[in-house]
């Protein structure tokens, strides 16, 4: 059989504790978890490029490539490639020299909603660095994809594939100390200021008699908040690092609705993460988050905090058991069998375009 030998390029990722991570993580397991049928079935042989702490985390049936620094400026496979695939347009190793097909998948264009002048042209001339070393590209939402046509001009192959969720609703639970036995609203994020956080200590400033969780992976960033909220005098809310999958998800279970008033976003995978939970969640209606939301979610049209609270009180009033039932069918709709799958098409496509490399 002819060996079709596909690099997976985690570039520069050290770990998996954010929203690429758990991309990363996700996608690269579950394709390594086909990797004997892809081989038997397609000729696909899987190379994963990251760096040494994260060698061998896919386990043995697929092979690994090195990260190293040099690649920064030329990079060059130790075997050829038929297609090399850079799984973020962050990453800062571009696909190495020779004949292979080269896909990117870009997850935003962010920076075209918070910068300007000469930073928004730095952004987009790296952008268009990137797509000019690209056959083709995956835009993880319709509204990415909207972007990446629209902004960069961008006339090539083009495919949205939804990112999937992981299913938390049955995986273990780890209770937190102090919040067994009070009700509380939930938001986990990296908590940067894109994601809008401060818009909902003001409104938990008009709610005394509520509380607000919080959950972040920085510790410096977390400081900043709790000082935000003891300058305002909230004692209403609990500020989180680093929360356990198991905590995440017990937070997810115990909590009265989950809120994400990002500004911008890619995807938004923590809404989705609670809407399998069934439960009531409130997002903004900026960037990608209605695309992913959908019916089953509720709208923040503003950030005032008293028309905060209002559309809060009303959506937990309307939060029947037929809407936490298609809140959990919307989001089961996106999971990662199907995004793997996707991906190994647009592997397919574009490989067929291209003879085979022979197998040693």
């Amino acid at each position: 059989m002819t060996l079709r030998r596909v690099g997976i390029s985690l570039g520069n990722l050290g770990g998996f504790v954010d929203g690429l991570g758990e991309f990363s993580r996700q996608l690269g397991q579950t394709l390594a978890d086909q990797a004997p049928a892809l081989r038997d079935l397609h000729g696909l042989e899987l190379h994963f490029h990251c760096l040494p702490a994260l060698q061998g985390c896919f386990g043995p049936d697929v092979h690994y490539l090195p990260v190293q620094r040099r690649q920064e400026g030329w990079h060059r496979a130790p075997l050829n490639m038929d297609l090399w695939h850079t799984t973020s347009q962050l990453n800062r190793y571009g696909p190495p020299q020779g004949r292979g097909r080269r896909l990117v998948t870009v997850h935003d264009l962010n920076y075209l909603y918070e910068k300007r002048g000469l930073s928004l042209w730095r952004h987009q001339w790296r952008m268009r660095q990137v797509l000019a070393k690209a056959d083709a590209v995956v835009a993880i939402t319709g509204h990415v994809a909207g972007d990446i046509r629209r902004a960069l001009g961008w006339a090539g192959a083009l495919q949205v594939v939804h990112n999937g969720v992981r299913d938390l609703s049955h995986e273990p639970r780890e209770a937190l100390p102090g919040l067994q036995s009070r009700p509380f609203f939930f938001h986990i994020s990296r908590m940067t200021p894109n994601k809008n956080v401060e818009s909902l200590l003001a409104m938990m400033a008009l709610w005394p008699d509520k509380h607000l969780v919080l959950a972040g992976p920085s510790a410096e960033r977390n400081a900043e908040l709790q000082a935000w909220a003891e300058r305002h005098g909230l004692v209403n809310v609990t500020v989180l690092t680093r929360v356990s999958d198991a905590q995440k998800a017990w937070l997810y279970a115990h909590c009265e609705a989950f809120f994400f008033p990002s500004l911008t976003e890619g995807f938004g995978l923590p809404p989705i993460e609670a809407m399998r939970f069934g439960k009531p969640t409130f997002l903004s209606t900026l960037t990608s988050l209605p695309e992913v939301g959908g019916d089953a979610a509720c709208y923040w049209p503003s950030f005032d905090p008293h028309a905060m609270r209002r559309v809060v009180e009303d959506g937990l009033a309307a939060h029947t058991p037929e809407r936490a039932q298609a809140a959990t069918a919307r989001a089961a709709g996106f999971n990662w069998a199907a995004a793997a799958q996707a991906y190994v098409q647009v592997y397919l496509g574009l490989l067929d375009a291209r003879p085979a490399v022979v197998a040693p």
